[in-house]
């Protein structure tokens, strides 16, 4: 009789300990979500391809915004930018010149000429004024009157002709050449532009602070153009990806803030949720009864702090909790 009673209390013993347990994992169950780490990653590379001279970086480094990260091949590329300068130093320098007019020393000529022409006419006119009164008194014939007066008409027509010449050399070239130099222009400063940003372009730095999390290329392979050479992870890029059950998805919202447990870390890392998945995870192919609801999951992202995931890496498991 001892014997029953003493089999039927350690049964119950029994029994009340694993009801206990289990009840205690239902209430972690309900608390604690599972989870893990999620990368998204920022991969760093050329629009030009070429190949690799330096990679100034390897895998596992911690870096800052603007590390140099890795150089290309560039001869190509700078052989045209110094052509592009020179094709604009020339540009430049017609446009300049079509600017400025005629040479000083034609302008010169021009002037002297433009003198002898003024003192031709001057000489002329005192010419005709002294026949003009010899024939006032019938001692100059009509004759001689009417080649003093031609020739003074004629210089003085060679005096507007200069001065007119003058004005000319003067202003430069036509309005019309002097934009197609500058047209020109425009064009040569367009390619050096175009040259310098391939320049530039085959030695890329870090967008952002944080881990190498990849190498792709080895130094003296050839990469082709828009393939990424590194893969960075930034601190801001690392989240938590954890289910939680149809339930508990109504009682939370973007911003909250979970903690986030780790395996071997004491106090859980706080992080924000950032995205509600509309859509349930994992769901069996049954009907949306009362009973079978309490089995979809829906997927939800939480960010950590700036400083908080530093130490952390993808595809690690985590719980999260309120």
């Amino acid at each position: 009789m001892k014997t029953y009673r003493i089999i039927e209390t350690k049964v119950g013993l029994g029994l009340a300990l694993g009801a206990l347990l289990l009840g205690g994992c239902a209430r972690e169950s309900e608390t604690r979500w599972q989870g893990y780490l999620e990368g998204e990653y920022v991969l760093v590379g050329a629009a030009l391809g070429g190949r690799l001279e330096t990679l100034a970086v390897a895998r596992g480094d911690n870096i800052e915004a603007g590390a140099p990260l890795f150089t290309l091949e560039q001869t190509t590329e700078q052989a045209r930018r110094d052509e592009a300068l020179q094709r604009l130093a020339g540009a430049e320098a017609r446009l300049a010149d079509l600017r400025k007019g005629q040479r000083p020393s034609e302008l010169a000529a021009i002037a002297a000429r433009l003198a002898q022409a003024r003192s031709a006419a001057e000489l002329s006119a005192l010419e005709l004024q002294r026949v003009r009164e010899l024939r006032e008194k019938n001692v100059a014939s009509e004759e001689n009157f009417d080649r003093a007066r031609l020739t003074h008409e004629r210089n003085l027509a060679q005096v507007a002709e200069l001065e007119a010449q003058r004005t000319t050399a003067e202003l430069g070239a036509r309005a019309d050449l002097v934009a197609a130099a500058e047209a020109e222009v425009a064009a040569a400063r367009a390619a050096l532009t175009q040259a310098e940003w391939a320049v530039t372009e085959k030695t890329q730095a870090a967008p952002a602070g944080g881990l190498v999390f990849d190498t792709l290329y080895r130094p003296g392979e050839f990469v082709p153009p828009g393939m990424p050479v590194v893969s960075l992870l930034p601190p801001a890029n690392l989240k938590v990806r954890f289910f939680v059950p149809e339930p508990v998805r109504a009682t939370l919202a973007a911003g909250d803030t979970v903690q986030v447990h780790f395996s071997g870390r004491d106090a859980p890392v706080p992080a924000r949720i950032g995205y509600l998945s509309p859509h349930p995870e994992y769901t069996p192919p049954v009907l949306y009864n009362r009973d079978n609801r309490e089995k979809l999951v829906y997927l939800l992202e939480a960010t950590f702090a700036a400083d908080a995931g530093v130490e952390l890496r993808p595809g690690q498991p985590v719980d999260v909790s309120r």
